[in-house]
């Protein structure tokens, strides 16, 4: 079975098993029954014959496990939404009754739609991919050989292997067993592991924490109700973020003030003025169709999903979407040593020997404890591989008893029978757990912890018992030298530069830790914790976390209520990890991030898991989120200021009694200059801000002002014109000189979101004023877009009202930054 490096592995509780907390899942199939083999014999597994056999009858676990929407749902989410259906039926009217330059809004949201479209599909594709790479492959024995086969190429009565940090995929009963510890807490809400004996079942959603032992499929596929579960809660979503149903109760309050907007801009348009039917119908139209923020959501979609196809190009692979979102709001990210700061391997520097030992025979000792342990640990693997089995012509003694490692016990240890035939029993752990307060020996350890270094303690129990008791022996240190991942530090940097606040988690000894964390500068590595003086108390524990940065001989538990701790103070967390103790943390944190090459555990509860292994990739990933948020807050405000603006407008007109300023010609040019293609390179620009909350106010704060101000510009340039001009062409002019103030209220508008200013934005909002200069003065674009300024008093006029509402712009924007903050 594949070997992982878990130097912390799951929680547990020492002593005498329990019965397991649920059953559920345990009754054999009663038509086409499972055969369990004998206890203490190893299980074969099924033939190749009998597997034909059981997916010929269906018998296959065949609960699929997507990543993304499929292509129809994608088709159907972008095309069949409430405002394409508005905008479609206005279109298909204006088709009918209006030249074809008035219905150019209908072709703009065709190709928004498959832009869309196309965008999630790219998403879709890539996710997909990584899927497959990060897809946990269970170990199963078929014609008596274990191989590694997919989820779903798992069939009834399969005898599946497990060791430290596998998930259990299907429902089952155990086959073997050897020491093994399954924690079935994501499913129960029980914190302790269960000991798990031959016929005890268990249920798919549960891992290994300790020990291995195989087990025998009794419930696949759909009939796997905890797997079932597991599907849906991983699935891969659109919805279910801030922002996403921020966007979504703006649409709800856009609609509530279009509808009865929509019906008196009908009536004042059709019955009360008297004017041509078709000019009228277009005018009406022309009112409605700027009201609904429809590229909006499109652009949010898009940002999401270039987020994932970025992110995918990196190897991370973001089971939920709005993770992207999450992690960039977080302001505590909370880091196991192991794994992160850290490469999963040790190697060992040095053995001293304590209280007189032979060295040799040391050796001897810690070469039995490599060989009894199927399932090594990382630092049982440094071991392994400086005293391998035959070394120096020795070969290992008989181990009669083993007891794996486990982060809640802190050590691991064996018995023997020795080539002379006498019993030995040995601990190897921390020695801070091993020892006695007070111990002289803990002061030399102390002095190799201030160094970065990690020490376990070879002790002999002279009791013969495997049990941390007093009269145990200490006979060694063995000094372990931890691999520093080469791009940690550069992370730690990233964080502190952009006020994220870092905490280093750990079951190793907190001294040791912090030498670590302060090798690669993380600040306030110095202020250290044991987490066995970590006070209970949740307000006061959240105290010690603010208080300092790394904390050490944490627990499982611990490590989930010091996230809890931390979430009641306001803090969004997130939580990186690759081992089975971090599973329950992970799983309760805002954003949990797990390793490619960590516990199927942990990536199954984790949304964004790093395939490359690389912590480095974090901080793409918060630089992603925030670009997003930050970017489609920005954007938002454009449109939502639109449709403010043309709300009012058409109360204006409507209690005004006259005739609709814009033509729909006029407000597809208007949008797509100040809108549509500025929102569009504004949406994917780089964007460092950290993400805030309350995304709706934040918007509306900024919208409202902007929107009142140039609806009022607007429509009193209009009634200075519909005085000023009269006769034939009256109402082209005086549309003409409205278009123009409403066009550089907008622009003003835009010049101030597309702030801080760079080359690029500078190039992109004059480019869009140059696009409406150009229709000003180009004869046939003219006459297309029905736009002529008539005289020079009216349109210096209409300028005049435009600069007045820019400082009005400025003055309100920088009130309402001072009053509610950026």
């Amino acid at each position: 079975m594949t070997q992982r490096a878990l130097d912390s592995s799951g929680e547990q509780t020492p002593g005498s098993p329990r019965p397991a907390m649920i059953d559920a899942g345990a009754e054999l199939d009663p038509v086409h029954p499972v055969d369990l083999p004998p206890s203490g014999h190893r299980a074969t597994g099924l033939t190749t014959a009998e597997v034909a056999e059981r997916v010929a009858r269906g018998e296959v676990n065949d609960v699929p496990v997507r990543s993304s929407r499929s292509l129809t749902e994608i088709v159907r989410a972008n095309v069949f939404t409430r405002f394409n259906l508005i905008i479609g039926v206005l279109w298909v009217i204006m088709l009918f009754v209006a030249p074809i330059q008035d219905s150019l809004f209908g072709f703009v949201i065709v190709a928004n739609t498959g832009i869309g479209i196309i965008q999630e599909w790219r998403a879709k594709r890539t996710l997909d991919s990584l899927a497959v790479i990060g897809e946990a492959k269970p170990t199963v024995r078929r014609d008596g050989v274990a191989a590694e086969v997919s989820t779903h190429e798992i069939v009834l009565g399969d005898v599946i292997e497990l060791g430290p940090g596998d998930k259990v995929v299907v429902d089952g009963t155990v086959a073997e067993a050897d020491s093994l510890e399954v924690d079935e807490s994501l499913l129960t809400g029980e914190a302790d592991p269960v000991l798990k004996r031959p016929g005890d079942p268990v249920m798919s959603g549960s891992f290994v924490v300790a020990g291995g032992g195989a087990f025998t499929a009794t419930k696949v596929g759909r009939e796997a109700y905890a797997a079932q579960l597991a599907e849906e809660a991983s699935r891969f979503t659109l919805v279910h973020s801030e922002l996403r149903s921020g966007i979504s109760t703006i649409l709800k309050y856009v609609t509530w003030m279009m509808v009865p907007t929509a019906i008196g801009l009908i009536i004042s348009q059709l019955v009360v003025k008297d004017n041509n039917f078709k000019d009228s119908v277009a005018r009406t139209v022309g009112g409605i169709v700027p009201m609904i923020p429809e590229g909006l959501v499109l652009l949010t979609s898009v940002a999401f999903a270039i987020g994932v196809v970025r992110l995918g190009r990196k190897q991370c692979l973001v089971q939920e979407l709005p993770a992207i979102e999450g992690l960039a709001r977080v302001d505590v990210v909370c880091l196991d040593k192991t794994g992160t700061l850290t490469e999963g391997g040790m190697d060992i520097t040095e053995v001293r020997p304590l209280n007189g030992s032979d060295e040799a025979y040391v050796h001897q000792v810690l070469r039995s404890l490599g060989s009894s342990d199927p399932r090594p640990n990382a630092s049982l693997q440094a071991i392994i591989d400086a005293y391998p089995a035959g070394g120096d012509g020795k070969a290992a003694w008989t181990v009669t008893e083993a007891m794996p490692f486990s982060s809640a016990r802190k050590y691991s240890g064996a018995a023997f029978t020795e080539t002379d035939g006498t019993s030995s029993a040995w601990l190897l752990g921390a020695p801070d757990v091993l020892l006695p307060e007070g111990d002289p020996t803990l002061d030399e350890i102390e002095h190799l912890n201030e160094q970065g270094l990690r020490v376990l303690l070879l002790a002999r129990v002279p009791s013969g018992e495997l049990d941390a008791a007093e009269g145990d022996v200490p006979t060694a240190l063995v000094v372990l030298e931890q691999r520093l991942r080469p791009d940690a530090a550069e992370t730690l940097k990233y964080f502190a530069q952009q006020n994220v606040a870092t905490k280093v988690i750990s079951g190793d000894n907190a001294v040791s830790v912090g030498a670590v964390a302060g090798k690669l500068g993380l600040a306030g590595a110095e202020n250290t914790l044991d987490a066995r003086r970590m006070p209970t108390d949740p307000d006061e524990m959240a105290t010690a976390m603010e208080q300092n940065a790394v904390f050490g001989r944490v627990t499982p538990q611990q490590k989930r209520d010091m996230v809890a701790a931390l979430q009641s103070r306001g803090h969004t967390v997130a939580m990186t990890g690759d081992g089975v103790n971090d599973v329950l943390a992970l799983k309760d944190a805002d954003i949990g991030v797990s390793m490619g090459s960590g516990s199927e555990a942990t990536r199954a509860v984790a949304q964004i898991v790093l395939l490359n292994n690389s912590f480095a990739t974090l901080p793409s990933v918060v630089a992603e989120g925030r670009r997003v948020i930050g970017n489609i807050t920005r954007v938002a405000t454009l449109f939502l200021t639109k449709t403010v603006y043309s709300v009012l407008l058409a109360i204006l007109v409507v209690c005004s009694q006259v005739e609709y300023p814009f033509l729909p010609r006029h407000l597809t040019l208007l949008a797509t200059l100040t809108i549509g293609v500025p929102a569009f390179f504004l949406a994917l620009a780089p964007n460092k801000e950290r993400a805030q909350p309350h995304f709706v106010r934040r918007v509306m704060r900024y919208a409202i002002p902007s929107g009142v101000i140039a609806a009022a510009a607007t429509f009193t340039t209009y009634l200075i014109a519909r005085h000023h001009y009269s006769g034939p062409g009256a109402l082209e002019a005086e549309t003409s000189a409205a278009t123009l103030t409403l066009f550089l209220v907008a622009m003003w508008v835009l010049a101030i979101i597309a702030r801080p200013y760079t080359w690029w934005r500078i190039g992109l909002v004059a480019a869009m004023g140059l696009g409406f200069l150009i229709v000003l003065v180009v004869p046939w674009l003219q006459d297309f877009f029905a736009l002529k300024l008539v005289g020079t008093t009216l349109p210096w006029t209409a300028v005049g009202i435009a600069v007045a509402a820019a400082a009005l712009l400025e003055l309100s924007w920088r009130w309402v930054g001072r009053r509610f903050g950026a």
